[in-house]
């Protein structure tokens, strides 16, 4: 499945695609590059082709548990296996949209990257498969800034870069050329780093 979305070709950030008025955003530069904004991208209709998913990214399916068909969502990856826009379900939805609110008796803390109290200890962050042969998927919480990512062999010698994206969750490292043997995994910002130790058996 592929999102219909792609990014608009603008220079300002004043419209949404279909001409609806937004709170005037940062013109597009190389410090707020296009891709930042919801208003950044529009969505284009492939009619033929049945692989693109609809305005809300999802598209009806059969399933086991649904043999006459279910509408569904899906959150898409692009080519590189990064999370493409929208990313997760919303803010547009098929048919009528129903809610309620919750309570929550416990007391809680909100930590966010703009949260001074922030650091990677606190953000979940997954690396599988672990003992792992061919690659390994690196997912995190949605993150405010890009995050390297560093696989780093015994010796300490880097074998491979990648990075999460802004706005991103998930990076691939491609294992094919990784010799067998026991390697780290560091997710590292500006700040702060945290290291994930794997095992490479093919």
């Amino acid at each position: 499945m592929k999102s219909g979305y792609q990014l608009r070709n603008i220079t300002t950030r004043t419209v949404y695609a279909d001409g609806t008025n937004v709170t005037d955003g940062p013109a597009v530069s190389t410090t707020f590059p296009l891709g930042l904004y919801r208003e950044d991208y529009e969505w284009i209709a492939h009619a033929s082709d049945a692989s693109y998913l609809d305005v809300h990214n999802g598209r009806f399916c059969v399933t086991p548990e649904y043999p006459s068909g279910i509408y569904c969502y899906f959150t898409t990856v692009d080519a590189n296996h990064n999370s493409a826009y929208p990313y997760v379900v919303g803010p547009t939805f098929y048919g009528n949209k129903t809610g309620g609110t919750a309570t929550i008796s416990e007391s809680t803390t909100q930590y966010t990257l703009a949260n001074a109290d922030f650091n990677l200890s606190k953000l979940n962050v997954k690396v599988y498969p672990n003992p792992a042969q061919e690659f390994i998927a690196i997912q995190s919480d949605m993150i405010e800034d890009n995050l390297k990512v560093t696989l780093i062999d015994e010796l300490g010698k880097v074998i491979q870069t990648n990075e999460i994206l802004q706005g991103s969750t998930l990076c691939i490292m491609d294992l094919t050329t990784v010799y067998n043997g026991i390697y780290f995994v560091r997710i590292a910002n500006a700040k702060d780093n945290k290291t994930f130790k794997i095992i490479v058996n093919k």
